[in-house]
């Protein structure tokens, strides 16, 4: 098809300095009059295709057009085409899939190496660009918010940039209620709302960096938890905590020593444990495996009603 040929010449002139009429015409068996109309097609197109004159002549791009290959390697172009083709299925945004097609002309024809998927469901996806949209057109969102304390509040904020970390989509702006800059974890929001009130661009100056966690400003206040597993939760448990120190046993069992701020005040931990049911155990400190002794007698208490 002559659509299909005209996207491959330009693909052929973009990795090639000239190509004569006569070589593209055999590649593409066509006739070299063909091979003209094209090329006046591709530069009706906006393409700046240049006709160079003599016995080596032919037809090539415009050197300002292209993309230096010396720039990049081919590692350094197939991990950006792999980032932006995840982050294009969660935006669904067309000018990263142009720049996609501008890098595969100088990436080598290689397997990739590296592959990415960052998307979630598609309604969690549709929150993204929503805020997205609002941190570029700098509107106003209001959500409802649950904070780590399940207290739930209206939320008015002036959207800075999305973050993605600890596995997790986060939006950072400045909090119109708290008065201060604050990061906000997307799967606690609910009534997303992106306002017709636009804010001034002054956070670019003001807004402070993120702020680390507080678990890893005071290690000094940090407690050790040491964690055993049975030999049927070792994936899982590897999973939830990577990071941890781990000794492995001749009965197929694992022992993990990790790092925790107020452990036992650490409700997700509390609840991780819990969830592995008997396969788990809380070696110490003693003050962790009192707040899930707790938490078991009180889930009792609630099924012994029944």
């Amino acid at each position: 098809m002559k659509l299909e040929r005209l996207i491959s010449m330009i693909y052929m002139l973009l990795n090639n300095e000239v190509l004569s009429a006569s070589a593209l015409a055999e590649k593409y068996n066509v006739s070299q009059r063909t091979i003209y109309r094209d090329i006046e097609a591709i530069c009706a197109a906006g393409i700046p295709v240049v006709s160079y004159q003599g016995v080596n002549g032919g037809y090539g791009i415009m050197e300002e057009y292209k993309m230096d290959k010396s720039l990049l390697g081919s590692y350094d172009v197939g991990s950006l085409i792999t980032i932006l083709h995840s982050m294009s299925t969660v935006f669904e945004d067309d000018r990263a899939m142009e720049t996609i097609n501008k890098l595969q002309t100088i990436q080598n024809h290689q397997t990739p190496s590296l592959s990415m998927d960052i998307g979630n469901r598609r309604a969690y996806n549709e929150i993204l660009r929503v805020l997205r949209t609002a941190i570029t057109d700098r509107r106003v969102v209001r959500f409802e918010y649950i904070n780590a304390k399940n207290e739930r509040a209206g939320r008015s904020v002036e959207p800075i940039r999305l973050m993605y970390k600890y596995n997790s989509w986060y939006l950072y702006g400045f909090c119109r209620g708290r008065k201060d800059y604050r990061e906000f974890r997307i799967s606690r929001m609910a009534e997303l709302v992106s306002s017709t009130e636009y804010f001034a661009d002054y956070h670019q100056e003001s807004a402070p960096k993120e702020a680390r966690r507080s678990w890893e400003t005071r290690a000094e206040d940090m407690d050790e938890v040491v964690l055993h597993f049975s030999s049927d939760s070792l994936a899982r448990a590897m999973d939830f905590f990577f990071d941890a120190e781990k000794t492995f046993h001749e009965d197929g069992s694992l022992t993990m020593g990790l790092k925790i701020y107020s452990s036992a005040k650490a409700d997700w931990l509390i609840s991780t444990i819990l969830s592995f049911g008997e396969d788990a155990d809380v070696v110490r400190p003693q003050e962790l495996r009192t707040a899930v002794k707790a938490k078991i007698e009180n889930m009792m208490k609630r099924y012994s009603e029944v």
